[in-house]
Order: structure tokens, then C-alpha cells, then sequence
């Protein structure tokens, strides 16, 4: 039901506001509804809830159950949550892996997801020494001009790379046709792990390597960063190898078997 608060501001989407107030309805206590105690609930008349109801059973956010003549909700919910929930899954499982991977190599570390052409980042565990990122949780960056976009590009199909980008309009030389993005996302899936200098800042070393599922797509990627400066070249080799068992422990916590 709509306060009077919601009332006096004009910005609101009554409609919207009537649906979310009706999933909001459904409870633990209470999972199954008629339309009647629909109406009552949010004071409003049954032709009007009729419409709220039929727009999301439409939706397959509620189903209906012609026998009982109630409602109660669906998968169009779970759908709606979905990558909210993994992604929290995601970060849960990985954020005790990454802090053992920061403190083994004194780099920053950030995790990473995919959200159509960008990187969304969110987590960030910045070096103990020398951390001069500018990243933070929340920051979203080409995926094409970042280790860590580049790693969850290559899970990517050609037809979805090609579709995304085009669709941006990606075609500056600096950022290359979407079918150059593609061409480097199948050179870039052969490797277990990308390791670039000066990817998307400047002096800044970037290694960065992927976060699969149970079936071996991939969800998530890691990247670990420092000032090229202070980094020795015979350790980066190091780093990469604890940088892809620590990718590898929490897929399979997540349940990948890499040996397929």
C-alpha cells in the first residue's frame, strides 16, 4: 500500500509501486492469496488488483492455482534475484581466497563481473605496500581495455562479443572493431591467465584470471595489480601461478571439476 509520503511525490510509477507491493505480500507466513486478500491488502478495489495480478502471472512472477483460486509466487521472481544472489555467492566464497592471495603477494587484488560491455567491481583488497589503484567497489570500466574484462570476455561467444559491441557502437581505432574485441577473446581463452603492463592505468602491472561455475562458464574474474616500479620481472611469474590456483580453489568450491 502506498504512503502518504509515496503519494505527494511525483516521481513514483504508481503501476510499479502496486506490483512491488504486491510481491511484497507474499511472505513465508502467508505464500498463498486470493485475489480478495490481494484488494484488501493494499486498499484497492479487485478490477485494479485483477490488473496488478494479471501483468505479473503475465510475467511469471505469480502463478495461479485455478483449484484453490489463489495466487502465490514464481520463477519470474527468482530470475529477478538471481544475479544479485550469485554474485553475493560469488564474493562469500571467494573473499577469504583473495585475502590469503593479497597477503602471499602484497598486490591488490579485485574482483570483478561482467555487465554488458563493462567491468562492474565488487571487490576490492588493496596491498599491504604499494597500492595505487583507482578502482573501487562499485567502478565500472571497459571490459575491453582491462586484464580483468579481458579474462570474462573469453568466456563470451563470438555472436554474444559481436552483438554487445556493436550494439555500443564500438569502432575508435584505440578500441578496436567488436570483431577485433572478438579476435582477442578467442586468443585470450587459450590462456589460464592475462598478464599486461599499463592495461587500463598507466605503470601499473595487471594480472588477471577467471572465476568458473559448476558447469565451467565463467562467472567472475580476479585481478591482482602493483606499480610496474616496484615489481621484479622474475617475480611476476610467481604471482601469476598463486594467481590462477587461488582462481582454481574457489571455482571449485563453487563446484567446477577442472579435470572435466
Amino acid at each position: 500500500m502506498r504512503s502518504p509520503e509515496q503519494g505527494k511525490d511525483r516521481y513514483l510509477v504508481p503501476g510499479l509501486v502496486r506490483g512491488l507491493s504486491t510481491l511484497k505480500l507474499f511472505t513465508p507466513e502467508t505464500p498463498n492469496l486470493s485475489l480478495s486478500q490481494i484488494a484488501a491488502s493494499l486498499g484497492i478495489t479487485r478490477s485494479a488488483a485483477f490488473r496488478t495480478v494479471y501483468t505479473l502471472a503475465a510475467e511469471g512472477c505469480l502463478l495461479h492455482d485455478e483449484r484453490t483460486e489463489t495466487y502465490a509466487l514464481g520463477p519470474g521472481v527468482m530470475r529477478l534475484t538471481y544475479g544479485y544472489f550469485a554474485t553475493r555467492e560469488v564474493v562469500e566464497i571467494s573473499q577469504p581466497e583473495l585475502e590469503k592471495l593479497r597477503s602471499l603477494t602484497g598486490w591488490s587484488v579485485h574482483l570483478g563481473v561482467l555487465d554488458g560491455t563493462s567491468v562492474l567491481y565488487v571487490m576490492r583488497l588493496a596491498g599491504p605496500k604499494h597500492d595505487s589503484s583507482i578502482i573501487h567497489v562499485g567502478s565500472r570500466l571497459p571490459a575491453r581495455a582491462t586484464t580483468l574484462g579481458r579474462v570474462l570476455l573469453s568466456g563470451l561467444s563470438e555472436t554474444e562479443i559481436l552483438s554487445r559491441f556493436r550494439v555500443e557502437g564500438v569502432s575508435t581505432p584505440k578500441a578496436g572493431s567488436a570483431s577485433t574485441i572478438a579476435r582477442q577473446a578467442r586468443a585470450d581463452a587459450a590462456l589460464p591467465a592475462i598478464v599486461h603492463l599499463g592495461d587500463f592505468q598507466a605503470d601499473i602491472i595487471s594480472a588477471a584470471a577467471p572465476i568458473r561455475n559448476m558447469i565451467g562458464d565463467i562467472i567472475a574474474a580476479v585481478n591482482l595489480t602493483a606499480p610496474n616500479a616496484v615489481v621484479e620481472r622474475e617475480a611476476v611469474e610467481d604471482v601469476r601461478k598463486q594467481l590462477i590456483a587461488t582462481t582454481m580453489r574457489i571455482s571449485t568450491l563453487l563446484g567446477w571439476d577442472a579435470r572435466g
